[in-house]
């Protein structure tokens, strides 16, 4: 049900082009996954989303979990069936969200109790306490019914010690191999019978670990990529570290991933690393800078990232990105979008929002046209040399 194959390699460096086949149609890569934290991505209708050309969607376990709860959402079809779209949709662990909601909230306090079986949390909505282990999570994602689920791991802080890192590295790799035994013993005697899924299956994804010390990254780089699964993440990166480090900790992991599987890169999603990590072999990301910039008023265009308050907008009638139009946006000035903005209009950010989605799909579109003609370092350059990331 999931095979990956390379299409095309970059003559200048690690970017490579391929397509990931799901039950739910095939994903080319490199691509970028729109954000739908809560099943919805905020102010997206799955008709648009189709028009910007996403080829998938992630969902939040975490939040899905403590709210409508997956059980409901398995007796409702399923998320596919619930949300209304028909093409792949990842969800991930909700590690992440316990360890920074949970951990952080008003309700919860600094609650979160980890040991080697699973982590007690309080909910950022009621305070609630709950307990989740590796089974325990694969049962919640099952249920969720995504095409591409991931593991329970612990993301530690990027400015942890070496001897907490490793630590945190190794009771991932613990969680890895039991979430994969968990997801094969229910792949071998599962009832989706209320999901209605042709040919139902899930690629299950373990998460590379090791904060920013290398001889942990490749150590987890190895151990991860030999287990047997349809492919790979790389979890703990833009949570803090500087871009340079983390741009040298995609370097250094690099010649220990296998060829034959995806390479998902968790929460990055602006353009720039967006661009540097796909030179370094990366083929999957999503984030939700994209859709949170925009309730922000802030879009991307091929000259930057500009606000559309500022008073050079006011009398502007080009519309936000005249080189790259789409049918949603292709009415609407940068003057009529500033006023919607200011006067809180739920169209303004969702028109930003279309914009900064199409852009980053439409960037990914283009990545793989250059990878294909061998020259993506080429057009990263050139593309770097006129975006400003400035507001």
């Amino acid at each position: 049900m999931f095979e990956y194959k390379v299409l095309a390699k970059d003559q200048q460096s690690n970017a490579r082009r391929g397509i990931f086949t799901t039950p739910h149609g095939d994903i080319e890569t490199p691509i970028f996954m729109p954000v739908g934290t809560l099943g919805s991505v905020k102010g997206i209708s799955p008709e648009e989303l189709i028009q910007i050309h996403a080829q998938i969607i992630l969902a939040n376990t975490y939040h899905l979990y403590l709210r409508p709860g997956d059980q409901l959402i398995k007796e409702m079809g399923g998320l596919h069936s619930w949300i209304n779209w028909n093409k792949p949709i990842l969800t991930d662990s909700g590690g992440f969200q316990v360890f920074s909601l949970g951990s952080g909230s008003k309700l919860g306090g600094s609650q979160v109790k980890l040991s080697q079986d699973g982590v007690e949390f309080k909910s950022h909505l009621d305070g609630k306490k709950h307990y989740l282990t590796p089974e325990k999570v694969i049962e919640i994602e099952h249920n969720l019914g995504a095409d591409i689920i991931m593991v329970l791991d612990e993301c530690a802080p990027h400015n942890s010690t070496k001897d907490y890192s490793e630590k945190a590295m190794l009771r991932t790799h613990q969680w890895a191999e039991r979430c994969i035994k968990k997801h094969q013993e229910l792949e071998n005697n599962k009832d989706y019978s209320k999901q209605n899924y042709p040919n139902f299956a899930q690629a299950l994804f373990p998460i590379i670990q090791g904060t920013i010390f290398d001889d942990l990254r490749i150590k987890s780089t190895q151990f991860i990529s030999n287990l047997n699964t349809p492919g790979i993440a790389i979890g703990g990166l833009s949570v803090g570290e500087e871009r340079p480090v983390m741009n040298h900790i995609l370097d250094i992991m690099h010649p220990y991933y296998p060829e034959n599987k995806p390479r998902y890169l968790m929460g990055v999603g602006t353009p720039i690393d967006l661009l540097n990590s796909i030179e370094r072999g990366i083929d999957m990301f999503d984030c939700v800078h994209a859709t949170r910039i925009a309730r922000h008023g802030c879009f991307y265009n091929n000259d930057g990232r500009h606000h559309i308050a500022n008073k050079k907008f006011e009398k502007d009638s080009l519309p936000l990105d005249p080189e790259n139009i789409i049918e949603p946006l292709s009415n609407f000035s940068r003057s009529y979008i500033r006023h919607l903005i200011k006067e809180n209009e739920i169209l303004g950010l969702r028109l930003l929002s279309l914009q900064n989605l199409y852009f980053l799909l439409n960037l990914m579109e283009k990545s793989r046209n250059a990878i294909s003609s061998g020259h993506f370092k080429q057009f990263k350059e050139e593309f770097l040399m006129r975006f400003k990331d400035t507001v």
